[in-house]
C-alpha cells in the first residue's frame, strides 16, 4: 500500500530543505575555496577564485626577467587555465551530489548539470586549452617590430 499524500509532501518538504541547507553548506565553503597553481616552467604562481577568477599573481624566483614577453604571458594563461581547471572540479565535486536523485523521494528527481555549459574552456584547460601546445601556437601567431622597421615572427621555442 501505497503512502498518504500528506506523508510523501512531508518526506519531500523535508528532503527539499535538507539540499537547501546544503546547498547553503556548500556555497559557503566554496566562496573562501581557491586554488594556487604554478606554471609548468616554474616562472609564475597564479590563485584562482571559485569562480574562475585570477586573485593573486605572482613571478617566482626572478624566472621572469629572462622570459620575453610572450614566454611570460604563456606562462601566466597556461597557470590561469590550469588554476580554473582545478577549481571548476572543486566546484562540480562539491555540488554534484547534490544534483543527484533522492533515495528518499523518488518524485525528486535531480537536476541534470551541464557543466560544459557553466564553465565551458576550464574544464578543458589543463588538457589542451593552456597547455604547452597553446604557448606554441601563441608564440607561432606573434609578429614582433624590430628597431630597424622590419616585423620578426614569434619565438618558436
Amino acid at each position: 500500500m501505497s503512502e498518504p499524500i500528506e506523508q510523501r509532501i512531508a518526506k519531500a518538504m523535508a528532503e527539499l530543505e535538507s539540499v537547501q541547507a546544503a546547498v547553503t553548506r556548500a556555497e559557503e565553503r566554496l566562496s573562501h575555496a581557491s586554488a594556487s597553481v604554478r606554471s609548468r616552467d616554474r616562472a609564475v604562481e597564479v590563485t584562482v577564485g571559485p569562480a574562475g577568477e585570477l586573485t593573486g599573481l605572482k613571478f617566482l624566483d626572478n624566472r621572469y626577467r629572462s622570459m620575453n614577453a610572450t614566454q611570460l604571458a604563456a606562462s601566466v594563461m597556461e597557470a590561469v587555465g590550469r588554476g580554473r581547471a582545478q577549481m571548476a572540479r572543486e566546484v562540480m565535486a562539491t555540488f554534484a551530489p547534490l544534483a543527484e536523485p533522492s533515495a528518499g523521494v523518488p518524485e525528486l528527481r535531480g537536476v541534470d548539470i551541464d557543466w560544459n555549459r557553466i564553465f565551458g574552456s576550464a574544464l578543458s584547460a589543463e588538457s589542451d586549452g593552456y597547455g604547452p601546445r597553446a604557448g606554441s601556437r601563441l608564440h607561432d601567431e606573434i609578429d614582433e617590430d624590430t628597431d630597424d622597421g622590419t616585423t620578426r615572427r614569434g619565438d618558436r621555442s
